[in-house]
């Protein structure tokens, strides 16, 4: 008997384990193929919303508590395993003012610096390889970011050096329930019995008909991403334009994301999005044009109508806990949802105001998502 099985291996799912075995308890993490295989390797590691001032609250709460403690669990991770996931802190530029206004507010609101780069000089000393059509801008000095696939692997390969009992490639075909609490999951014939049970399955948490009696929309939002090859310190920044990012990885590879297409649970990369993305990039650093791309792929984000995460116990099962929903930003904010949820199983107070985060909240859908 477990005292907590986690029913998905990403990000949210590694952390949530670590976390549980800190605190003694005997932890069991499931996976229907590897761990950190799925969004937690495809996204792009920005640890901030791209425009942070159009979010609700409860998104910066997380996203602003993720940013003071990623640096450490970074440091922590590299010595444990070797490997290295690359915080960095790039800054991340905004490329335009028309809304220095509103970010203005937010940033004085929340702590944050945010420069008004008023000429074509000051962006491009703050970025000198934007192309030459950019005249303004703005600048987040503090916004940093990690390397999704290398966090991932660090992260697997701490648990694998735990007590921590780990199935991959084992999908979960249904939660065992007795006298409304559950008391395990069962995997084809096999039944793994836990007085807890925490659903970290990204797109896929919304198909548990547990959640579907409650209502709960998590639907699967694809996105694509290209990869140039280029020399280190080629570009410094993350940049921004009209949705489109390219983050600076260390050893010189660009990455360039992301589309929004909702098209079920198909992965399938396409030629229109490969070239939409080359163009924007060039748009927006031509010198791209002479780096090759070395490779294109796509990851479901689980989406939520307005992007806030769930993150509570089931109101009418006991012992089974969800923290999914996370859309863009299942790396931005799953450090600070993670230590919310084992606050919460641990009969602790959590760090951060629960309430928006129920799974009976009120949630206004995105024009997206209508």
């Amino acid at each position: 008997m477990k005292d907590a099985i986690i029913v998905g291996g990403g990000i949210l799912g590694m952390l949530t384990a670590r976390s549980l075995h800190e605190a003694g308890l005997k932890v069991m993490i499931i996976d229907q193929g590897e761990l950190g295989k799925e969004s937690t390797w495809a996204g792009g590691g920005i640890l901030s919303p791209l425009y942070p001032w159009r979010y609700p609250d409860p998104i910066s709460h997380l996203v602003q508590y993720g940013q003071q403690h990623y640096p450490t669990l970074c440091d922590t991770l590299r010595e444990e395993t070797g490997i290295d996931p690359q915080w960095i802190r790039s800054g991340l530029v905004f490329m335009g003012d028309q809304e220095y206004a509103e970010a203005h507010v937010w940033a004085k609101q929340w702590g944050y610096a945010l420069q008004h780069l008023t000429s074509a000089t000051a962006l491009h000393t703050c970025e000198s390889q934007l192309a030459d059509t950019f005249q303004t801008g703005m600048f987040m000095p503090a916004i940093a970011q990690v390397r999704n696939p290398r966090i991932a692997d660090a992260l697997r390969t701490s648990l694998r050096l735990l007590p921590i009992e780990i199935a991959e490639h084992y999908p979960v075909s249904g939660l065992e329930v007795t006298n409304g609490r559950v008391t395990g999951v069962s995997m084809g014939n096999e039944v793994f019995h836990a007085n807890n049970v925490i659903l970290t399955a990204g797109a896929w948490t919304g198909l548990f008909p547990e959640m579907q009696a409650l209502n709960v929309t998590i639907r699967p939002v694809l996105g694509q991403m290209i990869l140039f090859r280029g020399a280190r310190g080629l570009l410094n920044r993350i940049v921004l334009h009209e949705g489109t990012y390219l983050i600076p990885r260390q050893d010189g590879r660009i990455l360039c994301g992301s589309t929004l297409e909702m098209r079920g649970f198909d992965k399938q990369t396409t030629t229109e999005a490969y070239e939409a993305l080359r163009e924007k990039a060039y748009q927006i650093m031509p010198t791209l044009r002479d780096l090759p791309i070395n490779n294109h792929w796509a990851g479901l984000r689980p989406g939520s109508p307005d992007g806030v995460p769930y993150i509570d116990e089931h109101p009418e099962i006991g012992g089974l806990y969800v923290n999914a929903g996370h859309y863009r930003y299942g790396v931005t904010m799953g450090l600070a949802s993670v230590h919310m949820m084992t606050d919460m199983l641990l009969g602790n107070t959590p760090r951060i105001d629960p309430t928006p985060y129920r799974l009976d909240a009120v949630r206004v859908p995105t024009a997206e998502f209508k």
